[in-house]
């Protein structure tokens, strides 16, 4: 669109000075509106969060967008690490999980949900850092993919440490000792005195008479 100008006296210096203010007012207000204006897509995830070392800890996440989706959006969320452009850790298309995290990554989210948990186990000291949600779908128009910009900060504190006794284990030859019998040796010594022996004895010294006799005999010891 043009803008004329048109001053008395037919001064064209002055009326292009004004045109040059006005363009640049112009252009200041449309850059800021534009500045202003709030993004229409996007992903929503906690500033900071801090887990201990050997827990696990949860990081939420939820994504906006003004798209209509495609019949078929092959939704797909991956989470990146360290910084916006880091490594993929996590792809949910592919099952990928980077090897620093093997076996400690679970993705609570399914397609069409706008919104997950990224779990993180046996945390380590070596996971203190950002992690970036990223999303990727198709729409009407086409590919969309956007990301969070700040991310979540984690922070790792050592695990906390209870002292208490320190109980040695036992060998395993003190343990057979423990278990087993006394030796034979200690048994038979602890054995009872045997009974007294009775022996009876029948006395035909007299004729026509007999006596019974009954004879205790101690037993040995």
């Amino acid at each position: 669109m043009a803008l004329l100008v048109s001053l008395p006296g037919g001064n064209q210096a002055m009326a292009w000075i004004l045109l040059l203010l006005m363009s640049a007012a112009c252009l200041q207000a449309g850059y800021s509106a534009g500045y202003n204006r709030e993004r229409p897509f996007g992903v929503n995830q906690p500033a900071h969060l801090s887990g201990v070392q050997g827990g696990s800890i949860k990081i939420p996440f939820s994504f906006y967008f003004p798209w209509k989706l495609a019949e078929e959006p092959q939704m797909k969320i991956l989470w990146r690490w360290k910084n916006f452009f880091g490594e993929t850790i996590y792809n949910s298309s592919s099952g990928f999980i980077h090897e620093h995290f093997k076996n400690r990554l679970i993705l609570n989210w399914t397609q069409p949900q706008t919104s997950g948990v990224l779990r993180i186990l046996d945390l380590k000291e070596k996971d203190q850092t950002v992690y970036f949600c990223r999303v990727s779908l198709y729409t009407s128009e086409g590919m969309e993919r956007w990301q969070s910009i700040p991310g979540t900060q984690i922070t790792i504190t050592p695990g906390e440490h209870i002292p208490g006794q320190i109980h040695p284990t036992p060998s395993l030859s003190s343990s057979l000792m423990a278990q087993s019998p006394a030796p034979f040796s200690k048994l038979t010594t602890a054995l009872p005195t045997p009974p007294s022996l009775t022996q009876i004895h029948v006395d035909l010294a007299s004729p026509g008479r007999s006596s019974l006799h009954l004879v205790l005999c101690q037993g040995l010891r």
